[in-house]
């Protein structure tokens, strides 16, 4: 994993959290416009942390051929990098929107630090995520299972406008993990899929909440919690 050359900022990002499931097509249409709002600086950098109906989003580079279920649930089309990933219920999702035009015009950096970010957040449970070269996400070893097996346990597709980034990340906290078997997830197959529950650890969404701010404060910057976007259901 590549160590971030990104500039930590001073100024606070705004943190949003959603109780309810918000859909995936007005997220977006919010994403795109506050993109647009922060690169012209009429807008402060946000996280929206929140949750989907269970759903399919098909990246950039999907291959047809890796939606093994296309009638189990809606498929929607994405503008950010990745193949095919499933959202829903129990999975934590994080939608990043900073500004790189101020912290550097750095993808590569960039990713490292979201990859980053998420594995500090697992840390606080204990939980060993790792990154590999030729397969995207964080990964875990399950050692109970044959050497060398790795589950996902967080997904990332990010895209940039005007050098702001839209989408994020996904951690499976409690997700149904059955709801994968209708794609190949980010293409890659002859893996599994985990989760923390999956790992035997019973943590809240709350608590996932509160170890991605810390661990986001730390290489980030400063936060400041706002209420989410109004009724994006």
């Amino acid at each position: 994993m590549r160590q971030s050359a990104l500039f930590k900022l001073e100024s606070p990002v705004e943190w949003a959290v959603s109780d309810q499931l918000v859909g995936y097509e007005p997220a977006v249409s919010f994403m795109e416009a506050r993109a647009m709002a922060i690169a012209e600086g009429a807008a402060r950098e946000m996280v929206w942390l929140l949750e989907h109906p269970p759903l399919y989003t098909a990246g950039t580079s999907t291959r047809d051929a890796d939606l093994l279920s296309p009638d189990r649930f809606p498929v929607h089309r994405s503008g950010r990098g990745g193949q095919l990933t499933y959202h829903g219920p129990g999975q934590r999702i994080a939608y990043v929107m900073l500004d790189l035009n101020r912290r550097g015009r750095d993808v590569r950096a960039f990713v490292g630090a979201l990859e980053a970010w998420i594995i500090e957040t697992l840390d606080r449970f204990n939980v060993r995520g790792e990154t590999r070269q030729d397969r995207v996400g964080v990964w875990v070893r399950r050692a109970q299972r044959a050497a060398g097996a790795e589950d996902k346990i967080a997904a990332l597709g990010i895209r940039l406008k005007r050098w702001v980034s839209l989408h994020g990340l996904s951690i499976n906290v409690e997700p149904q993990l059955e709801h994968f078997s209708g794609i190949i997830p980010c293409g890659i197959s002859g893996y599994g899929v985990t989760s923390l529950t999956d790992l035997g650890l019973i943590v809240s969404m709350a608590e996932v909440d509160m170890a991605l701010a810390e661990a986001f404060v730390a290489r980030f910057g400063p936060i400041e919690r706002v209420e989410p976007p109004e009724a994006l259901t």
